[in-house]
């Protein structure tokens, strides 16, 4: 914190302090050797500098409370496509007279944690503003899902790189980034598959009933043969003052781990934090959740969704609680284990995300007999050969991914310490996932 407060306050750059290093030294030698030519071409520079860095440090005191707004895309999510305007950040509030030889930048630092987690990896971003233009766009994006925190602020620079001043208000920020889609195998879930809700409908007007679209589960009797007969669609009729059956859908998102480091002595001991491979798997079991969820409520709006996770429960029932969720599951990390006591006792299907680093998965499926299980689980690529279910192709992320887009993430990162997953499930979809250095 303290070498950045100190970075902001620097008005050379490096390439400016090395050419007044130059200039003072060549000016010095020049008037003890009585070489008239280099000292006409060294008070020239140090002259140039001057002008410019009066000039540039009038200009900044003027554009001190100048206050910038920098809009990211709501919901940000990780290796958005930039093809679409839409999807960069926009700046805007830069309507100032700038001297000629400056352009105003406007830069964005802070941290990146992948996947939420307790490390972090720093992140650079600049983009300048053409002469003339009140605002500007930046690629603001990231290679997983995580949390950012950090700030935005403008610099007055001259077009030489000479020098660097501070202007403007700073703006702190904190932003969730949802992972980047996949797409698996779609899910078909029957109304008769989950928990039955039954909810009075109260009688709204004078009406004795009103009709929908048919949805199974229906009864064959409550369908209007003759208005379905009309517009080719079948129609059931409902009652108002009757009770509607409506499916609970229990989902389990397992972001369980054991926390292991190695301590100086070479041994392994629990309170370090995940590898870049488990965070890596982790956001592809989001990725697959995110698929499941919005393509169910693609199928029937009136499925509910009990989810349970490390950090606590959810009921979505509608599109205004599955944004709120999704939001929530942008910063998920994993979490040690803990005691669970979310598996209901009621009949119908469970379906369970989890990852190759949740040893108390096996455990977990026997307790779930013999309620019916489907379990999407996250595998790294090295196990696909010793894994069973249905095999689809392996999403990678890359080191060059993070550098690409801005972020210094650790060599330490980068090693691969998943161990394999014995699990044997009725019903299993497996994604495999990996990291290349």
């Amino acid at each position: 914190m303290i070498f950045s407060s100190l970075l902001k306050k620097m008005i050379f750059t490096p390439v400016g302090w090395i050419l007044l290093v130059i200039a003072s030294f060549i000016l010095i030698r020049s008037l003890v050797m009585r070489n008239s030519y280099e000292i006409a071409l060294s008070s020239g520079v140090l002259l140039l500098m001057l002008i410019l860095g009066i000039t540039g440090a009038w200009k900044s005191r003027k554009l001190k409370t100048m206050e910038t707004a920098w809009k990211p895309p709501f919901p940000m999510t990780a290796n958005t496509n930039y093809d679409q305007e839409s999807a960069l950040t926009q700046i805007a509030g830069l309507d100032a007279s700038i001297p000629l030889f400056f352009r105003l930048h406007f830069l964005i630092r802070g941290s990146f944690f992948p996947s939420g987690a307790e490390r972090k990896c720093p992140v650079s971003l600049e983009t300048s503003v053409p002469h003339g233009e009140t605002s500007t766009q930046i690629a603001f994006n990231f290679p997983m899902s995580g949390i950012f925190q950090g700030e935005g602020y403008c610099r007055l620079r001259d077009i030489f790189g000479l020098y660097s001043f501070a202007c403007g208000l700073e703006q702190r920020r904190t932003e969730k980034i949802r992972c980047s889609p996949c797409f698996g195998k779609e899910v078909r879930v029957n109304a008769q598959s989950g928990a039955e809700d039954r909810r009075n409908k109260p009688s709204i007007d004078e009406e004795r009933y009103y009709m929908r679209e048919y949805t199974p589960g229906d009864r064959l009797r409550d369908i209007n043969w003759k208005s379905s007969d009309r517009i080719d669609t079948l129609i059931t009729r409902i009652s108002t003052d009757t009770q509607e059956k409506i499916s609970r859908i229990e989902v389990h998102f397992r972001n369980f781990f054991k926390r292991r480091g190695i301590n100086e002595k070479g041994k392994t001991v629990e309170g370090q934090g995940a590898s870049l491979e488990e965070l890596w798997l982790l956001d592809r079991a989001k990725a697959r959740l995110t698929y499941f969820l919005r393509s169910i409520k693609d199928q029937n709006s009136s499925f509910i969704f009990d989810v349970h996770t490390a950090q606590g429960n959810w009921e979505i029932e509608d599109d205004e609680d599955l944004n709120a969720f999704l939001e929530e599951l942008a910063g998920f990390s994993f979490l040690p284990y803990k005691n669970e006591n979310a598996l209901s006792k009621g009949a119908g299907d469970l379906y369970i995300f989890s990852t190759a680093c949740d040893t108390g998965l096996p455990a977990f499926l026997l307790a779930c007999n013999p309620r019916p299980v489907t379990l999407f689980l996250s595998q790294p690529e090295e196990q696909r050969a010793e894994s069973k279910g249905q095999r689809t192709e392996s999403e990678k992320i890359c080191m060059s991914d993070f550098y690409q887009k801005g972020c210094s993430p650790s060599l330490r990162w980068f090693s691969k310490s998943v161990k394999p997953l014995g699990v044997n499930t009725g019903r299993m979809e497996i994604n495999y996932a990996e990291i290349k250095i």
